[in-house]
């Protein structure tokens, strides 16, 4: 090899590896073929900057169920592929997104003394409160909070194109946190509800909603972080939530959480921000009430106002491993009675506070993943006898005992 042949050979040789080194600056190398003679064969593709190549990204989701690149989702064309990370939503929004709505609840008015005339009482103009909803049939109910209609004087409707409708209220339940409200106009569009029991925790879904009342139709992603999740100590407090790390704020209550073909899986209903007396601050734990429950006591609601929940009479706490250790409990997992109301079918069944339920009908409650005791409670209707396996008060021995249901009190 001659002098002008090796200085040749060195510069192409050079030349190739900076081609090499600046395109994988620019992050669309995909392929080199290092041993060729050369030092490069081939490129294969380059992906244009800042994307995967698509053979990368190709995830496509059936339902609410696994992945798939084959099955034919619920809704037309969807557009569902991950980038960079990060779930595709506008086939969610583009399908869910006209039946979200604003609801403005104009407070009842209150009266203050005033300063007018002789000290007499002068009424404050109504105050505004405002949530999301979203719409489930072509006859203009609407799914929402009720907390968000709470204490309403008038509401609105506002769609999704700026449009302002009256609504009225059709009914509440407090319990619940759902309520049914209708419009009687012509509606934009109207969700399709799901089934929250086939929910996976770490499936990608949407939130939807007027966030902090001004800005509306915001939209969020994330994943189902938990499910059967409980606020609060089991009595009076919404129970059996979705968990989700997408973003909730002010305002979203009421709107729908949706999966990536723009089903409805639950009703946005709270966040939590800190822990309390720790002072730890939260971030990305919203809740949901699961779209069953929702269009269980939805249905109830517009056939006849109102609904009454089956009822054991007992206050009671998720047995934890602290629990059991402070409490020297004989068993790690089902819920420990902390109270028994008078008067109670619980009280009536000779449940003491103290004990300890494992078991209702045969299944397992106060397990991480399973139904609580509230959700199994509430397939049933007032009347219905269930079986409670119990362990009563410093007992090893459980005992099968059979519990009528009553009616839940206003208010409990």
């Amino acid at each position: 090899m001659n002098g002008l042949e090796r200085t040749m050979k060195i510069w192409l040789a050079s030349f190739a590896a900076l081609l090499v080194v600046g395109m994988l600056a620019l992050g669309g190398l995909v392929a080199v073929n290092a041993t060729s003679p050369g030092g490069i064969s081939a490129i294969l593709t380059a992906a244009p900057l800042g994307q995967k190549p698509a053979a990368q990204d190709a995830i496509a989701l059936k339902g609410t169920n696994q992945a798939t690149t084959t099955d034919t989702p619920q809704q037309a064309a969807p557009q569902q592929q991950a980038q960079g990370g990060v779930a595709d939503a506008r086939n969610a929004v583009k399908v869910a997104g006209p039946a979200v709505v604003t609801v403005i609840n104009k407070l009842q008015q209150q009266q203050q003394p005033t300063t007018r005339g002789r000290g007499g009482l002068g009424q404050v103009p109504s105050a505004e409160a405002s949530g999301s909803g979203v719409i489930i049939d072509n006859q203009g109910h609407i799914i929402t909070n009720q907390h968000v209609v709470e204490g309403q004087q008038s509401l609105t409707v506002v769609f999704s194109d700026g449009t302002e409708v009256p609504a009225t209220l059709v009914g509440e339940d407090a319990f619940s946190d759902i309520a049914v409200i209708k419009v009687d106009a012509k509606v934009p569009a109207y969700a399709q509800l799901g089934d929250s029991d086939k929910a996976e925790v770490g499936q990608p879904v949407v939130a939807i909603g007027t966030a902090l009342g001004n800005y509306t139709n915001t939209v969020t992603e994330g994943i189902i972080s938990g499910v059967h999740r409980q606020l609060g100590d089991g009595s009076t407090s919404t129970q059996d939530l979705l968990q989700t790390d997408a973003a909730i704020n002010h305002g979203n209550s009421g709107g729908p959480l949706l999966d990536l073909n723009g089903v409805v899986l639950g009703i946005n209903t709270a966040v939590v921000r800190s822990s309390g007396l720790q002072g730890d601050v939260a971030e990305g734990l919203g809740f949901a009430i699961p779209v069953n429950t929702a269009k269980n006591v939805a249905n109830q609601l517009m056939s006849s106002g109102s609904i009454s929940h089956p009822y054991i009479g007992i206050t009671y706490q998720v047995i934890t491993p602290q629990l059991a250790t402070d409490q020297s409990l004989p068993v790690q997992q089902g819920v420990y009675v902390s109270d028994v109301t008078a008067g109670s079918p619980a009280e009536k069944a000779g449940i003491q506070p103290g004990s300890i339920i494992t078991k209702i009908d045969g299944t397992d409650v106060g397990t991480d993943s399973g139904p609580t005791l509230a959700e199994l409670v509430s397939k049933h209707k007032v009347g219905d006898s269930i079986k409670l396996t119990v362990l009563a008060p410093n007992s090893t021995n459980a005992s099968t005992v059979t519990v009528v249901l009553g009616e839940r009190p206003a208010g409990q």
